[in-house]
Formats: structure tokens, sequence, C-alpha cells
């Protein structure tokens, strides 16, 4: 499937909106990306213009972006481009929304403290065993497929252990 992928730097231009829906919670934000760029007349930093994109999450993404984000926090997001036209009262408006992948705070403007989320168990499938990944005594793997045998350093080691 073809789509757009973007990468957008800017601020967190509207508090976090989170909601469980049927299929999952979702979150939206509205981003404020602002182009600058050094005005050598006046010596100094000037703002161009800003566009403004609405930041969709969902499932996870947005039950962390919910828990993370707030107004004016610097960001990149990382995500799919879909630009939208509609036509509400007579007028035609055009909006570009970021279906996103990855959201995360922009570590050139600031710090931030990483903690792992814990990840929901889901109860109706019961835990799969692990895979007997040994060749039965006094056949190689390669023999078992018809394949004549490998040389001893060829062939793959044993798996470690869990600890």
């Amino acid at each position: 499937m073809n789509e757009t992928m973007v990468c957008a730097v800017g601020n967190v231009a509207t508090q976090p909106v989170f909601r469980h829906l049927a299929n999952g919670a979702s979150a939206r934000f509205r981003l404020a990306v602002t182009a600058r760029y050094w005005d050598r007349e006046k010596s100094n930093w000037t703002d161009g213009h800003t566009n403004f994109f609405t930041v969709w999450a969902n499932r996870q993404l947005a039950t962390n972006v919910s828990g993370s984000l707030a107004l004016g926090d610097p960001v990149v997001v990382q995500g799919r481009l879909k630009v939208r036209t509609d036509v509400r009262e007579g007028q035609s408006w055009t909006s570009a929304d970021i279906d996103a992948v990855a959201i995360g705070h922009d570590l050139s403007r600031g710090t931030a403290a990483f903690r792992r989320t814990g990840r929901a168990e889901n109860s109706a499938s019961p835990p799969q065993p692990e895979p007997n990944w040994e060749t039965p005594e006094g056949e190689s793997a390669g023999e078992a497929a018809g394949e004549p045998a490998a040389p001893v350093s060829a062939q793959r080691p044993e798996p470690a252990a869990a600890v």
C-alpha cells in the first residue's frame, strides 16, 4: 500500500483528548509546526509560517499519549499523512491529519524520563509452549529434510536457557 509517511517536529497546541471507543483507546491533539529562519538584516531568528496538524493516536499509543503529553510540550511525531477536504456550511475546508505511529518528546529542547508500561495479558489464549528445536539424536536437521549433513561448525548452536 502506498502511504505518505511524515515526521513532524513541533509543539502540542491543544491538550490531548483521550477516549475509550468500541475498537480501543484513541487520543488526538493539535500539533503546531513553525518554520524558523535566520534574518540577516535583524541578525536573529524569526518565526515563519505555522502549520497545524491533527494528530491521532490509537490503542497503547493513545494511552501513553494521555499520560505523557501536555499543552506546549515539544514533540516529534511520525505517522501517515492524510489530507482531507470538507464542505461545511457552504465553505471548503482542508485539514491535514497525522495517523501517528510513534510520538516522543523532542530531546533537543529538554529532557524526559522514560517509563515502560506494562502490557495487558491476553487471558483468552493459553501460553504457547516453546518449540522443540532439537534434532533427534543421530540425525542432523539437513538429513531429516533429505539434505547431506552439514559440518559441525555450520550447525546452529543450542538455545540458551532463559534466566
